[in-house]
């Protein structure tokens, strides 16, 4: 019997741009990010002045999941999170968030936001439990099938953690 091998995290890089806009088709159809907004979110990753932090999940040479979030003064957002449909309800997701919510704490970001799919009670129920709070909807945000997006925020991401019990539901 072979051992499985778990999703390793590590920074993204421009190599991992292929792996990730397929999964982004995949998962994203209607909305998919562009080759240019990855390089563009990457070119602000690196250095003295880094506003980015954008991570992949790697099983073997295989990218699983990916997230990234952007900084500015004490708020940050999550820019994206996305897990390959085989490793759904494995606790990927939630590895992914918290890895985010420790890069908001090293940036040292006093409140989280994202938005996300009205449609998407999976991502809805992740966030919540890491104890982000829905406050309000954009009309229209997603393009070009004009879904809405819930927004969410949390305050002290350095204080996060998800609710006991519900951790390999992400």
């Amino acid at each position: 019997m072979t051992e499985s091998v778990k999703p390793a995290l590590r920074e993204m890089r421009w190599w991992d741009i292929d792996a990730v806009l397929g999964m982004e088709k995949d998962l994203f159809p209607e909305d998919a990010w562009s080759r240019g907004m990855f390089w563009s979110e990457l070119a602000h990753a690196r250095g003295a002045e880094a506003t980015r932090r954008y991570v992949v999940a790697a099983e073997g040479d295989r990218v699983v999941g990916y997230a990234g979030l952007a900084a500015q003064g004490e708020l940050a957002d999550i820019q994206t999170i996305a897990v390959a449909r085989d490793h759904w309800g494995t606790g990927l997701g939630g590895l992914l968030l918290a890895e985010l919510l420790r890069a908001a704490t090293a940036f040292e970001c006093a409140e989280v936001m994202l938005e996300c799919r009205v449609d998407n009670a999976r991502a809805q129920k992740l966030y919540e439990r890491f104890g982000f709070e829905p406050i309000g909807f954009r009309r229209g945000y997603y393009q070009p099938g004009n879904v809405d997006a819930l927004v969410m925020r949390l305050t002290d991401p350095s204080a996060s953690t998800p609710v006991r019990g519900t951790e390999n539901n992400g």
